[in-house]
């Protein structure tokens, strides 16, 4: 049995590197594509227009049952137009790792593929948590990543 969980997503967004790199490296946007239910707020003031290695942004954000939780992430490693991966530094997870990578696939098309490796608290109990459900609850959120992302970039395509 692995330590971790793994969720993997991938989605093709009309954008050239740099429109796509625009939106994704600034962490206002954030906001934009997570659901109102999660009661998601950034608490950082005077954020930059654009992320950075060590940068660490505070949140508050209800992932399940409206229970409020504290969550602090640090961008600890980046290549602009290619990937960022944020760590959970304090929150709901143990562990937190989120890969977010971006892959060109033509001058007006890119590939994003998020990646994320999580292990909740509480050793038994969380798993059984998770199997019951934080599983669900972050396929829902990326769900509505997804479909937010594609109003965003996509409307024009079909």
């Amino acid at each position: 049995m692995n330590l971790l969980y793994k969720l993997e997503r991938e989605q093709i967004i009309k954008a050239t590197i740099s429109e796509a790199w625009k939106f994704f490296s600034d962490p206002k946007n954030l906001k934009i594509i997570t659901p109102e239910k999660m009661n998601f707020r950034i608490l950082t003031e005077n954020l930059p227009d654009e992320i950075y290695q060590g940068l660490i942004i505070e949140y508050i954000v209800s992932p399940i049952f409206d229970i409020n939780f504290n969550w602090v992430t640090e961008i600890t490693a980046l290549e602009k137009e290619k990937y960022f991966i944020d760590e959970q530094r304090f929150g709901p997870y143990k562990f937190w790792h989120h890969l977010h990578k971006f892959e060109i696939i033509s001058d007006s098309e890119i590939k994003i593929i998020d990646m994320v490796h999580y292990l909740p608290p509480f050793g038994i109990l969380g798993r059984l948590a998770n199997y019951f459900i934080i599983r669900d609850s972050l396929n829902e959120i990326f769900e509505y990543r997804k479909n937010a992302i594609d109003k965003i970039f996509n409307r024009n395509a079909l």
